[in-house]
């Protein structure tokens, strides 16, 4: 398998049905507990930032020449959008030197919420999709990924601030 078609797909994830986009969200939930336990918050964020320009590259590659601009098995995406909806999880982590998965209820809100603002790519998100192109392939997981990290932020600050 080329280079493109395996970071595109992450590795062949994106071939898994039904519902190659989650398959994919669900595999970047421990790379991306991995890339935190080994290096905290810097190296989730710079895995998250070499991801998507591989993507981009890696999108641009698979779809050349072809009338699908994003194919479902291109599912790099997916694991851009899912870190970045981790990123908050990993910040506080990382800051309080406590572990990331004591958080479990957190995983769970960026998982889910990511997975609703990539389907539904309300706003921006739909624009970015609405590109036709590589960059707005990545970019509407970005913006989901963007929307999901504000979600975790405020369910947090609610049950801290609120129920606790």
């Amino acid at each position: 398998m080329m280079p493109a078609r395996l970071i595109g797909t992450v590795l062949g994830v994106g071939y898994l049905r039904p519902a190659p986009g989650t398959w994919g969200s669900l595999v970047a939930l421990p790379w991306g507990w991995l890339l935190h336990v080994l290096g905290g918050l810097p190296l989730l964020a710079a895995g998250t930032v070499a991801a998507f320009v591989l993507g981009w590259w890696a999108t641009a590659r698979m779809t050349a020449g072809t009338d699908d601009h994003d194919p479902s098995e291109i599912v790099v995406d997916e694991l851009v959008g899912q870190w970045i909806a981790l990123l908050p999880l990993s910040y506080a982590a990382w800051s309080m030197g406590i572990s990331i998965l004591a958080m479990w209820p957190g995983w769970i809100a960026a998982f889910l919420l990511f997975r609703l603002f990539d389907i539904l790519k309300p706003g921006p998100a739909g624009w970015a999709d609405r590109r036709g192109d590589p960059l707005g392939v990545m970019l509407d997981d970005v913006i989901a990924g963007i929307f999901a990290a504000f979600g975790v932020l405020a369910l947090a600050a609610l049950y801290h601030g609120v129920i606790q």
